[in-house]
């Protein structure tokens, strides 16, 4: 459970400060400034949900924002984050690397976007399964399927920037 002084230390926070914050969790500064203008949050629930709407809400412009915040999946992270989910990954043999590097050229073809999964806790093999499973959605369903992981991606982070054990 998120230490509540996280919760409202996160609400003390000046407006500037809080959307620097979010955008360590999402790179979509409309969300950032949607989530921060709904500050105080009475619960972890409730910033959840908020930033669940927010991201909902968002128009494809800001996903494509948000997707340029995360590395490709194998790929060398550039921020701790991303490193952390990705830990799965550096486990993994040469030919899963190779394969997930030639599956990430093939999804981004096939979607005009970079894979994104929610990869914490997840073994190379496994990301590399369920890109392979993706890969045989129509575009509309895995822009869906891909909102769904920001979003479960967006709530570690969120946890983890209160003080969480995400």
């Amino acid at each position: 459970m998120t230490d509540e002084s996280g919760l409202a230390g996160f609400g003390a926070l000046p407006e500037a400060a809080a959307i620097d914050a979010l955008l360590g969790c999402c790179s979509a500064p409309e969300w950032a400034r949607a989530v921060a203008a709904g500050r105080p949050y009475a619960s972890d629930a409730e910033l959840f949900a908020a930033a669940d709407a927010a991201l909902a809400a968002l128009p494809e412009s800001g996903i494509d924002q948000a997707l340029a915040g995360h590395p490709r999946i194998g790929a060398r992270a550039e921020s701790a984050a991303s490193a952390r989910e990705q830990a799965g990954v550096a486990q993994a043999d040469d030919g899963v690397r190779a394969a997930l590097a030639e599956g990430n050229r093939a999804y981004e073809q096939k979607f005009g976007h970079i894979y994104l999964v929610c990869a914490t806790g997840k073994s190379g093999a496994e990301l590399l399964d369920i890109l392979r499973d993706r890969l045989g959605n129509d575009p509309a369903t895995e822009r869906q399927v891909m909102r769904t992981e920001l979003a479960k991606i967006n709530r570690i982070r969120l946890a983890r920037l209160l003080g969480g054990a995400a």
